[in-house]
């Protein structure tokens, strides 16, 4: 296989983001965009007037060797599981499922060994993660008894209202919590309010862990401006990082505010970078970068926070 054949479903607000990172790619050949109403296709039509459009996933099926997801969130376990069955890579945006009941389901079936399944965990690919890996001062700040505060806040824009602000934007943070310390957390206990639609769209949740860390995370779909901040404290001192502007800053114990540094890092092209590791994964047979165990275990810490939102209580993970 020279390059890998694709359609994208769906080419709503994310799809057709794909489709532009599809088309420039040299891996890839985009067969097809799939768009399950008329609606739809005329206007996929009217943005990618040299591309195929079809109304259903069977009139492709034969003709691509994978696809990117890029529907609601309560369609992803269905094409999913027709996707794999049908022997096709899979790369879905996050959630993988609107359910833990759906992840499970997926999660009983074994892929087999060349099927490739990328699930979008997009802030993972943040520069400022490789800084901090590949710098020893940095890495100090990762101490098992840091407190992590993660704030993602966003004006109202309409949109992924078929899912709660847990599984719209939190997800995110509590993908990065995995990502970043690779730690099972112990419990959670979460509070929210519904404010523009009747599932919670500004929850706070409080993530402890065995090891003696605390996360805190604030996310919410109807503040005044966007913001995305991860802050760790701890005994090497606090580390923030700002991943609306790109930039980081850090200060050491004692650190006056004439010693606190400040740094910025190059933006990079999340969904580009995600495509790029897709195709290489299923040309060159590598294991997928973002696995589905990452995706399940994803929508499982989300179904915790969800749980402990309508208990009123901690819910054990």
């Amino acid at each position: 296989m020279k390059k890998v054949k694709v359609a994208v479903i769906g080419c709503g607000y994310l799809g057709r983001w794909h489709v532009e990172k599809a088309i420039s790619l040299e891996d890839a050949e985009l067969v097809a965009i799939v768009e399950n109403s008329q609606e739809g296709k005329s206007r996929a039509s009217e943005l990618f007037p040299d591309v195929r459009i079809e109304l259903d996933l069977s009139e492709v099926l034969n003709d691509i060797d994978a696809a990117i997801v890029a529907t609601p969130t309560s369609t992803h376990y269905s094409l999913v599981n027709n996707l794999i069955n049908a022997g096709k890579h899979v790369f879905c945006e996050k959630p993988l499922t609107s359910s833990l009941e759906d992840a499970i389901k997926l999660n009983q079936i074994k892929l087999p060994n060349n099927l490739v399944l990328q699930v979008g965990h997009s802030e993972r690919f943040h520069n400022v993660w490789k800084t901090i890996k590949s710098d020893s001062e940095l890495k100090q700040f990762f101490d098992d008894k840091a407190c992590i505060t993660i704030d993602r806040y966003a004006p109202f824009k309409g949109r992924a209202t078929d899912v709660d602000v847990v599984s719209d934007l939190m997800i995110h943070d509590l993908d990065l919590l995995w990502h970043l310390f690779e730690e099972e957390p112990k419990d959670v206990y979460a509070a929210g309010h519904k404010i523009n639609t009747n599932k919670w769209d500004h929850v706070t949740a409080v993530v402890n862990f065995s090891s003696g860390r605390r996360a805190i995370l604030i996310c919410g779909r109807g503040h005044v401006e966007e913001q995305r901040k991860v802050q760790i404290i701890g005994k090497r001192g606090t580390l923030l990082i700002d991943l609306m502007n790109y930039s980081y800053s850090y200060a050491s114990p004692g650190a006056t505010p004439e010693n606190i540094v400040k740094k910025s890092y190059e933006k990079a092209d999340h969904l580009l970078e995600e495509q790029k590791l897709f195709y290489s994964s299923i040309l060159k047979n590598l294991e997928s970068p973002v696995s589905m165990s990452d995706g399940i275990k994803a929508v499982t810490w989300v179904d915790a926070v969800q749980r402990s939102l309508e208990s009123g209580k901690a819910e054990p993970l």
